[in-house]
């Protein structure tokens, strides 16, 4: 096993870390850097009822928490004090799981030989994780008393209720499956992004741009998910070639123009009326 920071080369001799995490290291940890923000403004909304001006402000105090939480996770790894960080090169899935490959010379004795191959990707997520618990706790129970005395006593603290849920949950997450959502991270964009915007719009009963404009909200949330589109395009072609990958990103509002061209030939009395009809 290597000291933390260091890993093996190929003679098996334990090396320090010294390279720095490439673009698409950069772009997996934006994503996990995103996940708490998101479903913190998931819950903010879906527990804020019509109180607009309540959640906007705690929207803003959830990405403040997160983005604190991001820059000391940085200023606390090595090199300490410094927004850049140095890390392992990952080389393969195996690499995240080195905890199951713990050999058994004389099939009776384990040698234990865990360790952190992909310094730093693996731990410093849970770091940031903790940061943002920590600063949640400190900052929004003060502001939600303030801010939310309209929504009731039960009601007002629901959304920080669920942030005590899904952390554990992301952590758990992170642990088990972080090697598979470092691989996989550029699809699960998409795949839900596109899924989340076509369940909304539809729930919306948008069916023209008219629809789309009032109210301005759903102009926020059409941005939202394009950002997101553009991520997860931008992760999977990694911006290698510059000149093929970003005519791409032209394909980010195609859902939504997809959507709304068909959405009149999708409705469900129309459907029902001509299937009425054709009986």
């Amino acid at each position: 096993v290597c000291p933390r920071g260091q890993r093996t080369d190929d003679n098996k001799i334990c090396r320090e870390c010294t390279g720095s995490p490439d673009r698409y290291d950069w772009l997996y940890l934006g994503f996990m850097a995103m996940l708490p923000l998101i479903l913190h403004w998931f819950f903010i909304e879906w527990y804020s009822g019509k109180k607009s001006f309540s959640a906007l402000l705690q929207h803003i105090t959830a990405l403040l928490e997160c983005s604190v939480a991001a820059i000391v996770t940085l200023l606390i790894s090595d090199p300490v004090g410094s927004l850049h960080i140095r890390s392992c090169k990952v080389k393969k899935l195996s690499d995240w799981y080195t905890m199951l490959y713990n050999p058994s010379p004389d099939y009776i004795t384990t040698v234990h030989c865990t360790q952190e191959a992909v310094y730093p990707l693996y731990t410093i997520v849970f770091i940031y994780y903790a940061f943002c618990l920590v600063l949640m706790m400190l900052l929004r129970p003060l502001l939600v008393k303030k801010i939310a005395r309209g929504l009731g006593k039960s009601d007002r603290f629901k959304s920080i209720y669920a942030a005590l849920y899904f952390f554990p949950i992301l952590t758990v997450l992170q642990a088990v499956g972080g090697g598979l959502l470092y691989y996989a991270f550029p699809y699960i964009i998409l795949v839900v992004s596109l899924v989340t915007l076509a369940v909304y719009m539809s729930a919306s009963e948008v069916e023209s741009f008219k629809d789309l404009l009032v109210p301005k909200k759903r102009l926020v949330v059409l941005f939202s998910h394009w950002l997101l589109h553009a991520y997860g395009i931008i992760s999977i072609s990694k911006l290698d070639k510059l000149e093929q990958n970003l005519p791409l990103l032209a394909l980010v509002p195609a859902p939504t123009l997809f959507y709304l061209v068909t959405a009149k030939y999708t409705e469900p009395s129309r459907i029902l009326s001509e299937g009425g009809n054709g009986l």
